[in-house]
């Protein structure tokens, strides 16, 4: 259970306080509803550029780190299709340290075209080297494209090609910093050992006079329905061939999604799941397997992929993947298969919030989801799945003419 308290400032920006007693550190979390979702598909990549653009450094703090790392502190960040996240830890007594911080950047960011050329060449060296020049490293950006056709889910976070990056003008960065680092499309979330009511006065204090920016929303293009099996193959210099099939499933608040989160543990959860044991154990087809949720705002997928042994064609992981959601629709999951998934489940989710970071994080972005109270019921909902609602699920969803097949052919 994580109390909260929340506020919105008159600039828009969205405030979530939590007091933790247990912790001597202070956990500051930014997050900025941008991501790759809303980028230009001539000019993907932007959001993932502006999370390494936001530690340049400011007018007024050219150095970000080493006021963090006086303060006896430390920060990191991340980006996705959905969202952009900074957080910071330090002691909770340097708590405005980052709260001066995070301020300062949301307007002062000094990007220049030297350290926008800096960072342009660590995106696209990234690029390459985890995408381009690493085994299996285009294959989500592959099944991405494969999924989706309209939706800007179709590139990932790092971009549709190195290129966009490369292409990038002064221009076009800061008009993207104008239209989306504003308190507006921001949310400050907090956990600390501190009074609320303290906590919120910090907020005013550090956020409150900040001006916001106007900007135009541009809506993101829906994917329409799937209604026949897409298939692709790629040879690629790789081990072992590899076989990986998505299916378009509802987005992350959808009640579909807490039914898919279920199914993919049932399935790939541990040694003694269903796929490793009849896949790879038993049958001997795979050397590894995986099923998961991408757990995306928009609509997202459910996907099952694995390694092939030598000898095993492609096919017959498609056909063994096939079977086991037969498997699931017609046989209800035993309760023991289901207590073990949702303890799982539950454990995770407690353990998570001893963590004051955690705490922060997800009160963003559950803030985010549009749903805050859904951080202190999502157990809840785990808990009421039915193998009935199992069943329906793979009926409904898990169907043929709704999948993805990627095959990541070894030469």
């Amino acid at each position: 259970m994580i109390p909260y308290r929340k506020t919105t400032l008159a600039n828009g920006l969205t405030v979530i306080v939590n007091r933790d007693r247990s912790s001597r550190l202070a956990a500051v979390n930014m997050l900025y509803r941008v991501g790759a979702r809303n980028e230009n598909p001539a000019r993907t990549g932007f959001a993932h550029l502006f999370e390494h653009l936001m530690f340049r450094g400011t007018k007024a703090v050219p150095n970000f780190d080493l006021p963090v790392q006086m303060a006896s502190g430390d920060n990191n960040a991340f980006t996705n299709n959905d969202y952009t996240d900074f957080y910071i830890t330090l002691p909770v007594d340097n708590i405005e340290t980052a709260l001066w911080l995070e301020s300062d950047r949301i307007e002062g960011l000094d990007i220049t075209p030297q350290k926008l050329e800096t960072e342009k060449k660590v995106v696209i060296e990234e690029f390459r080297q985890r995408y381009l020049n690493q085994p299996y490293g285009d294959q989500m950006l592959l099944l991405r494209a494969l999924a989706y056709k309209v939706h800007p889910y179709r590139w990932a976070a790092i971009g549709l090609t190195p290129d966009h990056i490369a292409e990038a003008t002064l221009a076009d960065v800061e008009a993207f910093y104008r239209a989306h680092y504003r308190p507006s499309n921001a949310i400050l979330s907090m956990s600390a050992d501190l009074e609320e009511e303290r906590m919120l006065e910090l907020a005013e204090k550090w956020f409150g006079a900040l001006p916001d920016r106007s900007c135009t929303a541009v809506p993101v293009p829906q994917e329409p329905p799937q209604t026949a099996r897409r298939r692709e193959v790629v040879v690629r210099d790789v081990p072992a061939t590899a076989v990986t099939v998505a299916y378009r499933m509802g987005g992350r608040t959808s009640p579909d999604f807490f039914v898919a989160d279920l199914v993919s543990d049932l399935l790939s959860g541990g040694d003694s799941s269903r796929l490793y044991v009849r896949l790879v154990k038993e049958r001997k087809l795979l050397s590894s397997v995986n099923a998961y949720v991408t757990g995306d705002l928009d609509p997202g997928l459910f996907v099952f992929t694995g390694q092939l042994l030598p000898g095993v064609a492609p096919e017959q992981v498609e056909e063994a993947f096939r079977a086991e959601i037969d498997a699931l629709r017609r046989t209800a999951a035993s309760d023991y298969e289901m207590q073990k998934v949702k303890n799982k489940f539950e454990a995770n989710t407690l353990f998570g919030e001893l963590n004051v970071m955690n705490k922060a994080m997800n009160l963003g972005f559950y803030e985010l989801l549009g749903d805050l109270d859904l951080v202190n019921c999502e157990v809840d909902r785990y808990r009421a799945v039915s193998p009935e609602a199992i069943a329906d699920f793979c009926s409904r969803v898990l169907l043929p003419e709704r999948s993805s097949t990627l095959i990541y052919q070894a030469r």
